[in-house]
């Protein structure tokens, strides 16, 4: 099923920022070979084991026993602060960014969906600042376009998110994200639409339950959802929004780029009422009809490309109760996550920043 029936597009065009990414890094690359690369990598420290929350201070309390382990760290003043609650993972850098952070990479092995794949993770400078050691920061789960499958494009530095970020810190208009960048799929050969369709992998689980504890086990997080939201493209954009709309009270919102508004998956065929179930029309309406809790979509689509009458008539059916929805033009912006990134720091930063909680520094 096509996503915009009456705005016809290619099922191809869910690969366009995936495959234009891949090339980008190709080209990056490719004008030295191999070798190039490898000196990348080695001047680079890519590849290094990296740890985050380096500044976190030593407990204020010690037991009366020298040899005694002290007593764990413990968050102040906001009680929605939730520490690391472990194991931690082990991570390697993939990038280095100018300011000095870094992209780092593991593996998860997800207990909940039985699903093992890839995590890259970014942590803002803020978060290593001794001045919010005991205090939590809001997460963004980025999601790719395409099958989002063997990597997640937006650990790729040359699209800038985590940069805009950085700048938007800065500048005041952007909160000091965690940025979670899973896998979306678990091969190249069928979209899976981040549900748990019957006789595949439970990838609905891995993105809402595995993904989230993961960040829980090693950062410090909040326990409400105030904490918690989504940003992605094309099909990523309709996996964040359909589990914003499914699990509203663990996610508040979700920048939704160029996305799909309904599931078209060929392996839902057979299984209408599992479909239904992850279809972001029907989640909404039952949201509606609930009453609440209140949740955020932030539409981003560039004038250069179809879909806005989708978003529109979404909006027009669905934006109204606990759904709250806007739509973000980005003039002269095509299908893809450089223009999308633009969007972010035009506005949408901004926007989804004043609907989380940021961090706040000792003592506040």
């Amino acid at each position: 099923m096509n996503q915009y029936q009456d705005e016809p597009q290619p099922k191809r065009s869910r690969r366009l920022i995936w495959i234009g990414a891949v090339v980008a890094l190709a080209l990056l690359l490719g004008g030295g070979g191999g070798f190039a690369a490898w000196k990348l990598d080695w001047f680079s420290g890519n590849g290094e084991a990296v740890s985050f929350g380096k500044t976190t201070p030593p407990p204020a309390t010690q037991k009366a026993e020298p040899s005694a382990p002290p007593t764990p760290a413990q968050p102040s003043g906001d009680p929605d602060v939730l520490m690391p609650t472990g194991p931690k993972s082990d991570f390697k850098q993939t990038t280095k960014l100018d300011d000095g952070t870094v992209i780092a990479k593991t593996r998860l092995a997800g207990a909940k969906s039985g699903f093992e794949g890839d995590v890259w993770v970014w942590a803002p400078k803020e978060y290593d600042d001794p001045k919010y050691a005991k205090s939590g920061f809001p997460v963004l789960i980025a999601l790719p376009g395409g099958n989002g499958f063997p990597a997640n494009y937006w650990s790729d530095r040359s699209l800038g998110l985590q940069k805009a970020i950085s700048e938007g810190v800065k500048a005041g208009t952007s909160l000091p994200f965690i940025v979670i960048m899973p896998v979306l799929n678990p091969d190249n050969k069928f979209y899976y639409d981040g549900s748990d369709i019957p006789g595949q992998a439970k990838m609905g689980t891995w993105i809402a339950e595995d993904v989230p504890d993961f960040t829980k086990a090693n950062f410090r997080t909040y326990k409400s959802r105030d904490g918690w939201a989504f940003m992605g493209s094309s099909s990523g954009a309709f996996v964040g929004m359909k589990t914003v709309l499914q699990h509203p009270d663990k996610f508040k919102a979700v920048i939704a780029s160029g996305g799909e508004l309904v599931p078209d998956s060929p392996l839902w065929k057979g299984h209408q009422a599992e479909m239904d179930a992850n279809n972001p029309e029907k989640l909404a309406k039952k949201l509606i009809d609930a009453k609440g809790p209140e949740v955020y979509i932030n539409f981003q689509i560039g004038t250069k490309e179809s879909g806005k009458g989708g978003m529109t008539k979404f909006q027009q059916q669905f934006g109204q109760g606990p759904v709250k929805i806007t739509i973000r033009d980005i003039q002269n912006g095509e299908h893809n996550g450089w223009h999308y990134v633009r969007g972010m720091k035009e506005g949408s930063l901004e926007w989804i920043s004043r609907v989380l909680k940021g961090p706040k520094p000792d003592g506040a």
